[in-house]
Order: structure tokens, then C-alpha cells, then sequence
């Protein structure tokens, strides 16, 4: 690729600018849909007559189609021009959230949700694959940085931005919003989007779509049950047993196809493997704290959630500055300083949440959790680029589903994790339930520090997540060139 103009697969000329704009724009409205609803729960029972547990599935079905979709997106992105499918894949975002905006019952507004997780399951990906094809590997850095500002920022600020849109004005505005600005860059894509990654023209191995579907489907469905009903659930562990199962299946076939569905092989790759697993251990510690936090600002300062999540504002403003910045000197030095300073930084600063108390001052935590995202913007983004790095070009769009895939999956389990701690220890430590009756004064006393108790177990949780970081950030080695990968085995 000439470096003054960067030509598409037909050899024709285009605004590599102009593109990256196009992309970053409408992949920030995509991804800000996945926590735009997390304030809105509350005005939307009312408005439809619906329980807690209807409303939580406008998040857990939109997660589950989104987790559904990335596998997939590797076979696509293979398969259809890059122009296509982002345009497709807007289009797709485009229809669901004009039928969340006109939605006049509860089943509508559903339905719309799933139609733009579709998209959004195609758009990240795709993201990322485009501006890894369009930039020289010793730029990626920058470029990823770009991209991580997209997906790391949009979720961050969706609570926020949700809980103001919700004080001031109707629910349908969540959506309202976005509408005009995916149609202006629809529009823009269909002039000055253009096919950039290279089509290899696989075929569709229909079990193995189906497979991956019902196995990660499952999985992502029962983690994302266990904060509701507990791991001694029969659902919960039912559908985490057939997600493990199924995709032990999907596993066992992708390594006997020929031409696989999702191309597993790219663990061979050492380099890609370490990055993965520090991006998965990463996200679970930023996710399951991102979720334990607002919690303990609404449950012990009693403040809204809408002023939780934008007490949380400032951490994630620091993380979309800093992803291009770590991206820039990912470039020039590697990942491998970077990744450990990061996860050292990020370890520390989820320490002292471990020993919080009533009377914690609210910018004492807002400081720690800026500190924690910063650490994050240093290891999320070139780790991920310097595993992309160490595979050859055909396999980047495999690499990508599969980080992704593995990401989504971490960020789960997670979540599960710190949320069944946090109640399990809190419920283990209630008073007697006669001591009400008898002291209240000391009921209310104990039942404060029972909660407190749980929120100390779930940070230490997220602490170890951290160690675990710190250790597995030293076995990233920074590569210069991709590693050759053999894919080209027989079906037994």
C-alpha cells in the first residue's frame, strides 16, 4: 500500500481519512447502544407495565445476538466486501433503532433491540479488521488506539449520557438521537466507503454456524443469569453445562474442517494467545468493576444512578484520551512495557476499593477509578493490536473474531463472578432477621456492614484478576513480523 495513496482491493484511489472518520463515527453510535438502556430500566417498566426481570432482557438479549454475531463476523468479513457488509451492517442498525424509537409495546422495543445488536455484532469487528488492513503494522498502534477509544468510551458513557436523556426528556430519545446521525453516515458511507479487505470467498459450514451460535448463546445466557439466580441455579448451570458442551463440539469440528468456520488455529501463535488471555483478564477486571461500582455509590452514598454512572464520567474520559496515546508509543516501543505498567497501575488502584467504608469521600473513589482506567487505556488496546500483529494477514479477521469472541465471553464471566461474590457474602453476614424487631438502631448497623463486607469481597476478586494480569503481562513478547500458521490441514 502507498503510504501517500492507499488504494482499495480493485486498485482504486480513496480517502483513507475520510473512511476512518466514516467508521469511527458510526461505530461509536453502535457500540453506545449496548449500555445506553442501563439508567432507562425504571422509565421503561412504567411505560410498558413490565417487571424488572422483562426490562433486563433490552440488555441480556442485545449482549447474547451481539456475542452471537462476532464468531460469525470472521466468515462474513471473508466472504463480502468490506463496503457491503458496513453498509449492510448500518442499514441492519439503522431498521432496529427506528423500531425501538416507534415502538408502541414492549415486544417492539425488543425486537428492535436484537435487529441493532445485529449490527453492532458486524460493525466491531469489521472495525477493527479494516483498520488493521489499511494500516502498516508499525502504525497499528495508532490506529487500534483510534478504534479503542470507540469501543472502550461508547459503553462508558451510555449510563450517563442515558440518565440525563431520562431527567430531561422521554425514553424514545435514547433513540431519537441517534437516528439522524445513522442516516447521515449511511448516506456518507454509500459515496466514500470502499472495499478494503481482501475476499478469499470461503464457504458456510452450516453446522458450525449453528454450533457456535447455541454454544456461545448459551454460555453468555447462563453467566449473564448468575447475578439474578445464583450459582446453585438449575437454569443457570444448564446453560453454562450445554455452552460448554456445544462448544467443545464447535471447537473439535473448526480443528477437522479443511476451510473452517472460525479459524482456531490461530493459537498456535504464542503471541496471539498471551494477548488474548491478558485482553480477557483485563476486561473482567474493568467490566465486573464498572458494574460493582455504580452499586456501591447508589446502595451505601444513596445517590441516583444517573449520578453514579456520572461520577464514573471522568475515568472513562481518561481512557478514550489515552488509547491513542498508548496506541502512539505502542508503535515505537512495543506492548510489553506498556502492558505491565498498566496492569500494575491498574492492580494498585483497585486495591484500596477493597477496604471502603460509609464514609469513603465520592472524589476519593472517582480519582481511583480514573487511575484504574488509565492503567486499562495502557494494556487494552496494543495488547490486542500486538496479538494482531503476530498473524499473517489472511488469518487478521479470525484473530479478531476470536478476541473478540474470547473478550465478550471474559467479560461475562466476569461480571457473574463479582456480582454472585458481592451477594453471597452480603447475604452470609445479615443479621437475624428477629434483631430488627428488637434493635433496629443495631440491625440497620450491621446489615450496612454486611454490605460493605460483600462489596470488600467482590474488589478483592478484581484484585486478583489484577495479580493475574501482572503475571501474564510478562510473558508478552513484542513481535516483528506475523508468524507463519499452518491451516491448510486435511478433514480426518
Amino acid at each position: 500500500m502507498s503510504s501517500k495513496q492507499p488504494l482499495d482491493i480493485y486498485g482504486k484511489p480513496y480517502n483513507r481519512t475520510l473512511l476512518v472518520a466514516i467508521l469511527l463515527i458510526g461505530t461509536f453510535c453502535t457500540v453506545l447502544n449496548q449500555t445506553l438502556l442501563t439508567t432507562a430500566f425504571p422509565a421503561l417498566m412504567k411505560a410498558f407495565d413490565i417487571t424488572a426481570s422483562d426490562v433486563q432482557w433490552l440488555t441480556t438479549g442485545f449482549l447474547l445476538v451481539n456475542g452471537i454475531m462476532i464468531p460469525i463476523s470472521a466468515w462474513l468479513i471473508n466472504k463480502f466486501s468490506s463496503r457491503s457488509l458496513y453498509l449492510f451492517s448500518m442499514t441492519v442498525f439503522l431498521l432496529g433503532t427506528l423500531a425501538c424509537f416507534m415502538a408502541p409495546n414492549f415486544g417492539t422495543l425488543l425486537v428492535g433491540r436484537l435487529i441493532q445488536a445485529s449490527g453492532v455484532g458486524l460493525s466491531m469487528p469489521l472495525l477493527q479488521n479494516i483498520m488493521l488492513s489499511i494500516f502498516p503494522p508499525e502504525k497499528r498502534g495508532a490506529a487500534m488506539g483510534m478504534s479503542g477509544v470507540v469501543i472502550g468510551l461508547a459503553p462508558a458513557l451510555g449510563p450517563t449520557l442515558s440518565g440525563w436523556i431520562i431527567d430531561h426528556y422521554s425514553w424514545r430519545e435514547l433513540f431519537g438521537m441517534i437516528l439522524p446521525i445513522a442516516v447521515i453516515v449511511l448516506i456518507l458511507a454509500f459515496f466514500l466507503m470502499r472495499s478494503v479487505i481482501p475476499l478469499s470467498n470461503p464457504s458456510i459450514d452450516i453446522f458450525s454456524a449453528l454450533l457456535s451460535s447455541v454454544g456461545f448463546g448459551a454460555l453468555l445466557y447462563g453467566f449473564s443469569s448468575v447475578g439474578n439466580k445464583g450459582w446453585d441455579s438449575i437454569e443457570v448451570l444448564g446453560y453454562i453445562g450445554i455452552g460448554v458442551v456445544v462448544i467443545g463440539l464447535f471447537v473439535w469440528r473448526q480443528l477437522r474442517l479443511p476451510h473452517p468456520f472460525l479459524e482456531l488455529r490461530v493459537f498456535k501463535s504464542p503471541i496471539f494467545t498471551i494477548a488474548a488471555i491478558l485482553s480477557g483478564v483485563t476486561n473482567m477486571a474493568m467490566i465486573g468493576a464498572e458494574m460493582v461500582v455504580p452499586l456501591y455509590i447508589q446502595n451505601i452514598h444513596g445517590e441516583t444512578a444517573f449520578h453514579s454512572g456520572l461520577m464514573l464520567l471522568p475515568g472513562a474520559l481518561v481512557m478514550g484520551v489515552m488509547m491513542p496515546v498508548t496506541g502512539a508509543i505502542f508503535d515505537k516501543y512495543g506492548a510489553r512495557r506498556l502492558a505491565i505498567v498498566g496492569m500494575i497501575i491498574l492492580t494498585a488502584a483497585t486495591a484500596p476499593f477493597a477496604f471502603l467504608t460509609a464514609e469513603t469521600p465520592i472524589m476519593y473513589i472517582m480519582v481511583l477509578y480514573a487511575i484504574r482506567m488509565f492503567g486499562i487505556s495502557m494494556v487494552m488496546m496494543p495488547v490486542t493490536t500486538s496479538g494482531m500483529n503476530a498473524l499473517p494477514m489472511h488469518l487478521i479477521s479470525h484473530g479478531t473474531a476470536v478476541n473478540n469472541t474470547f473478550r465478550q465471553v471474559a467479560s461475562s464471566i466476569g461480571t457473574a463472578t463479582l456480582i454472585s461474590v458481592l451477594s453471597n457474602v452480603t447475604t452470609a453476614n445479615l443479621p437475624d432477621q428477629s434483631l430488627l424487631d428488637k434493635t433496629p438502631l443495631a440491625y440497620k448497623e450491621q446489615a450496612l456492614n454486611a454490605t460493605l463486607s460483600g462489596y470488600h469481597a467482590a474488589f478483592m476478586v478484581a484484585i486478583i484478576f489484577g495479580l493475574v494480569g501482572v503475571v501474564v503481562a510478562f510473558f508478552i513478547q513484542d513481535s516483528k513480523k506475523p508468524a507463519e500458521i499452518e491451516t491448510k490441514e486435511v478433514n480426518a
